[in-house]
């Protein structure tokens, strides 16, 4: 299983590049900063996560004077023969093909490519917004079963609609808003309810290899993580959307639900996001990504694809051991622009400026 040619044009730095990696062990990607190491990362990330690991809008992934950039996969997986194809434009939607038939889902982007990431701005997940821990979530689910991508779409086009319908009442629920409200509010207390229900399955799933991966990581005298899930509406969607519904209706946007909700985690006791150092939360970061991708090995029968940016330029040499001795074997990206820790013995290195220089 595994990627194993990657085409880029006009994507970021490349004007045109080919990347071929070893397509069962480790690949490393070596290079100065700003060469294009960590744009190769964001590319394959593209493919099985359809959208930027950095968090850069669309129009930054498209090389400056180009209108639209172009990847193209070949994969395999599972013993099948995959074509996997993106095509990002400065104006309109993404286009995205597998076997040049069109992708429409997340499902069947999960299904193409599983893919895990580790990366320096991972430590965002614990110290900002609830909306990327709630990220981190919802593609965890997708990973595992993909089937859960349907669900996670379903409640994102209920919101849509359901604040849709809220800014058009103006603040005035007539006899029509009441009738059409009534008609989101049930689909997005059947969709959301089960997406909560699933988020809160997937933290009882991932309490234990979390706090080991935690403990793991920063060594065996650290202290002990735990994590609960903190619902916007606590006593079900039914009753949160009726209690919200003037606040709703003021604001014209829906408050409460699963894209209002958030997880918690503390260190022995301690809100880790305000009162932990920032190598705890950096800790705490990778102990999260490790957790999931050890998750889904043990789901998928194989390690997803795992890439690493640069992230051993953040630990220290006992932290980057530990790491590398907890990975399972499969396909590995690694950039980096420092020696490799002990530990790592990479199937192929390659030079990010050679494959600038030969791609044109």
């Amino acid at each position: 299983m595994g990627l194993r040619r990657l085409d880029l044009t006009s994507f970021r730095v490349f004007s045109h590049a080919t990347f071929e990696p070893d397509p069962t062990g480790t690949t490393v990607l070596v290079g100065p900063n700003g060469t294009g190491k960590t744009s190769l990362l964001e590319a394959v990330g593209y493919l099985g996560l359809a959208r930027s690991l950095r968090g850069s809008p669309r129009e930054a992934l498209i090389k400056n004077g180009e209108g639209r950039a172009i990847l193209r996969a070949d994969l395999l997986m599972s013993e099948r023969e995959l074509l996997l194809e993106a095509e990002l434009l400065r104006e309109g939607r993404p286009r995205l093909q597998l076997n040049r038939q069109a992708i429409r889902s997340r499902k069947d982007l999960a299904l193409a490519i599983p893919v895990t990431t580790f990366c320096p701005d991972d430590v965002t997940v614990v110290q900002g917004g609830p909306g990327g821990r709630r990220e981190l979530l919802d593609e965890a689910l997708v990973l595992l079963n993909p089937s859960m991508a349907a669900l996670i779409e379903d409640v994102e086009k209920t919101l849509r609609q359901r604040n849709a319908l809220l800014k058009q009442s103006g603040g005035r629920l007539t006899a029509e808003i009441e009738s059409t409200l009534e008609v989101w509010n049930e689909r997005l207390v059947n969709a959301g309810d089960e997406l909560v229900a699933q988020r809160i399955a997937l933290i009882e799933l991932l309490a234990d290899p979390i706090n080991d991966a935690y403990q793991t990581l920063a060594g065996s005298t650290a202290e002990s993580i735990t994590e609960s899930y903190a619902a916007s509406a606590p006593a079900g969607l039914a009753q949160g959307l009726e209690q919200s519904q003037r606040e709703d209706l003021r604001r014209g946007l829906t408050t409460v639900g699963p894209h209002r909700d958030d997880i918690e985690f503390l260190l022995d006791g301690r809100d880790i996001k305000t009162q932990a150092s920032q190598g705890e939360q950096r800790t705490l970061a990778l102990a999260l990504r490790l957790a999931v991708h050890l998750a889904a090995r043990s789901h998928l029968g194989e390690a997803p694809l795992l890439l690493l940016d640069d992230v051993f330029s953040e630990l220290d040499p006992g932290r980057s051991r530990r790491l590398i001795n907890e990975l399972p074997r499969g396909q590995t990206l690694i950039t980096t622009a420092s020696p490799l820790p002990e530990g790592v013995d990479p199937a192929l290195v390659l030079d990010v400026v050679d494959l600038v220089a030969a791609g044109g």
